[in-house]
């Protein structure tokens, strides 16, 4: 396997929840994929994988980027199937964590495996060197782990452990191929029990239940402290624990326990009695309705361990501790954690104390350096910071004396001392260009893999910094910046990349320069989301204070640059990730290509505060319809689908769905990896400028359906309204949306041009915004976040 592997076909063998969506997530990246389980007892001998399959379309968060993918998965089955293993590049094997059925599967397929294919594991902690041993001598250097969080298609990391044969090529190619098209953060884990990211990451659960009980806390309380406030994830520790399930969190534990009996923190490895008594019970999280947390009616109730019951979920951080969290420098707020005496500030000293040492002691053991350990945790637990990088963050020397005075006090979890490494005088484990690994010593830079010279700015950890590259033009709204390549990046300086008068002119203005002085242009964003759409507070702003010109004019200002964008003379690429909405959404319609992350949440979704689409998204789905029906084409029936989407303010749950909807074009690209996005979107641009690209010409003869498309939609309409599905003011804007898709009032198949429909466009969008129900809708969304129906 070279440093680009050919994977034409895949397969993965056991259709679990685990293996059906990593079949999922393969075919989403286009690989040609093949998902094996046991032969059915009865009916259809694929029967197992048939019921897994129809099972990926109700799973939510949905596996599958678009539900007809399912269709592109090929089922098989052991007895029937295995010569199919013959064709395939890659084979996934992900049946349950059982060493003996693992080995006897291998030793099954062994015969069928191709000369040159790849044979991983997606285990989550077994031996990867015991996996090995009943593997041919000829598949040994082509055999590794590979460890999918779980959902893959989410979670961003995928630890990938070399057994001792596994040949460096082999590996590097996986990496490559794990990187970029599937999008995955890549970390390099050493043959242990649980890897990195769970051995780190449950040893930090079992510590905080350890913790609970000493400090006398409620399961509700500790949620409350641990999530966001703490910058994790919000369903924190027990509601993880529940989403996970009881069951499988016990068998973590257990396989702690079985396979570190040597380890400092051992009596610790043990599920705690109300879990056992919750496994019995039946009660295993989430899949099963009730666990730690339970819903009753609208009300969550949570364990209460004293009352053997449960009460009422309304335990929360106490404020004198939330002040502490919110202290801005981190040496601050660790000093007065460990310095108070509140027992939720000594619970989360405890906390982070124990999981510092934790860390630190076996840093060698498990990880080449600290970055594996806290990429592994951000990636694969959602932390925004690492272990090691909030030590350091807190003052690594100060944090470090006060370890080993709680060790030398006995109040640490365990005797063992702090490695040697740790008060070497170090002021931390990473530095500007590396981080520090105990094996070598020494400070050892990022991975030399060429893959990653597709990511101009990777995911930075603490201390890093990448060059901003060199700035050409600058205003309040946007900056213009450049690396010498030829082409310009656009990126908006606003809260949500939100759409001002500011980033009309900035845009405007920074498309003349790219026209002057580069090749092409990318409009692209450091950080999700793209752009939320307009800026609606200051529209509403124009509205309340009775200044229709100046709103008018803004509208105009906002579609001329959709324009601009679309009529500029060299390539401008949209590189989109996260949310594109309204505003967002039309400038990304407008560019000569778009480049989009797979999860992009791209939507016209106007009509939700009681306007619409009016940057010029209706006017080029007017165009784009009479284009695709042709001379004397059913305009309407191209037109039915999207007007559907805009009257609804549909969203699409994927870049690819996006294309389904009609808001991506088919020949706009999906890139997997979102720190790899501005590097296609510059090769797109350079693509496009290096084919002496013009831009289109001017749309002067739209074919639009007219009067008696707007009669139609209207009849759609009318019936919703009477069946009660829509407001009557659901129906005044969606019959404005028809009206500006359909050409306004004139005969059907007549011809307009672009102007035309963007006169349209302003009139109704103008119309609608003064309307007090839509200012109603408008004021509710920026006051909640949520759309109001009225």
């Amino acid at each position: 396997m070279s440093q680009k592997p050919l994977v034409r076909r895949a397969a993965v063998l056991g259709a679990g929840v685990m293996g059906a969506q990593i079949a999922a997530h393969l075919t989403n990246a286009g690989v040609d994929t093949v998902l094996f389980d046991l032969a059915a007892k009865e009916g259809d001998p694929n029967g197992v994988v048939l019921k897994a399959l129809a099972n990926l379309g109700k799973l939510s968060p949905a596996p599958l980027a678009s539900k007809s993918l399912a269709e592109a998965i090929t089922p098989a089955n052991y007895d029937s199937g295995l010569d199919q293993l013959k064709d395939c590049d890659l084979i996934i094997e992900a049946i349950a964590e059982r060493m003996d059925w693992k080995q006897d599967l291998y030793r099954k397929i062994a015969p069928f495996v191709a000369p040159h294919a790849v044979l991983a594991s997606n285990t989550s902690g077994l031996g990867i060197n015991t996996l090995a041993e009943v593997l041919p001598e000829e598949l040994r250097h082509r055999f590794c782990g590979v460890h999918f969080f779980n959902p893959p298609r989410y979670m961003h990391l995928a630890e990938l452990i070399p057994a001792r044969t596994t040949d460096q090529a082999i590996l590097d190619g996986l990496e490559t191929f794990l990187t970029t098209t599937l999008g995955k953060g890549v970390v390099i884990a050493k043959d242990t029990p649980n890897f990195i990211g769970n051995r780190i990451g449950v040893f930090s659960i079992l510590s905080v239940i350890h913790h609970t009980h000493a400090f006398g806390l409620g399961f509700d309380e500790v949620d409350a402290l641990t999530g966001p406030l703490l910058g994790r994830p919000k369903s924190a520790t027990y509601r993880t624990s529940d989403v996970v399930g009881l069951d499988t969190m016990a068998h973590v534990i257990k396989t702690m326990a079985d396979t570190l009996p040597n380890d400092p923190w051992h009596p610790y490895f043990n599920a705690p009695a109300w879990l056992g008594a919750l496994i019995q019970k039946g009660a295993l999280g989430q899949k099963t309705g009730a666990g730690i947390f339970r819903k009753v009616g609208k009300d969550i109730v949570v364990l209460d361990l004293e009352k053997q019951d449960y009460r009422a979920s309304d335990r929360g951080a106490a404020p004198e501790v939330v002040e502490i969290l919110k202290t801005k420098n981190p040496a601050e707020k660790f000093a007065k954690l460990r310095a108070s005496e509140h027992p939720q500030a000594k619970f989360l000293w405890a906390c982070f104390r124990d999981l510092f040492h934790y860390s630190a002691f076996h840093l060698a053991d498990i990880a080449d350096t600290a970055r594996d350990v806290d990429f592994a945790i951000r990636w694969g637990y959602g932390w925004q910071l690492g272990p090691f990088e909030t030590w350091q963050a807190a003052g690594w020397t100060q944090v470090a004396q006060w370890i080993a005075e709680d060790i030398a006090a006995g109040k640490a979890m365990s005797s063992a001392p702090l490695p040697a490494w740790v008060t070497d005088g170090r002021a931390g484990v990473h530095g500007p260009s590396a981080s520090f690994s105990p094996a070598k010593g020494a400070d050892v830079p990022r991975s030399s893999n060429p893959v990653y010279c597709r990511q101009r700015f990777p995911d930075p950890l603490i201390g890093e910094r990448f060059a901003p590259g060199e700035t050409v033009y600058e205003n309040d709204g946007v900056r213009l910046w450049h690396d010498g390549d030829g082409i310009a990046v656009c990126s908006f300086k606003t809260k949500m990349h939100t759409v001002n008068n500011h980033v009309l002119a900035g845009l405007q203005e920074a498309i003349g320069i790219a026209e002057r002085d580069f090749r092409g242009m990318v409009i692209w964003q450091p950080k999700e989301p793209f752009s939320a759409g307009a800026d609606l507070a200051g529209a509403l702003g124009l509205l309340q204070a009775g200044d229709v010109a100046g709103f008018n004019a803004m509208v105009a200002d906002f579609q001329a640059t959709s324009q601009r964008i679309k009529y500029s003379l060299v390539p401008v690429v949209g590189a989109v990730r996260g949310l594109a909405l309204g505003g967002g959404c039309e400038f990304q319609m407008h560019t000569a290509r778009t480049v989009a992350h797979l999860e992009s949440y791209i939507g016209l979704v106007e009509a939700g505060v009681g306007l619409l689409p009016a940057g010029g998204g209706l006017k080029e789905f007017a165009v784009r319809a009479s284009q695709a029906a042709g001379p004397g084409g059913d305009v309407f029936a191209q037109l039915k689908p999207l007007f559907e989407n805009v009257a609804m303010a549909k969203v699409s749950a994927s870049a690819l769905e996006a294309k389904e909807l009609g808001l991506l074009r088919k020949d706009d690209v999906i890139a997997f990896h979102a720190h790899e996005l501005l590097h296609i979107a510059k090769q797109q641009a350079l693509a496009l400028a290096e084919s002496g690209y013009r831009p289109p010409l001017p749309a002067r003869r739209v074919q639009v359906a007219g009067n008696v498309g707007i009669a139609t939609f209207k009849m759609m309409l009318v019936n919703m309204l009477e069946g009660r599905f829509i407001s009557e003011h659901d129906y005044e804007i969606a019959t404005r949306i028809a009206t500006v898709l359909c050409g306004g009032d004139v005969d059907r198949g007549a011809i307009v041009d672009e102007e035309w429909l963007i006169r349209l466009e302003r009139e109704h969008f103008v119309a609608l915004a003064q309307m007090p129900k839509t200012q109603a809708r408008i004021k509710h969304m920026l006051e909640t976040g949520k759309p109001l129906r009225n």
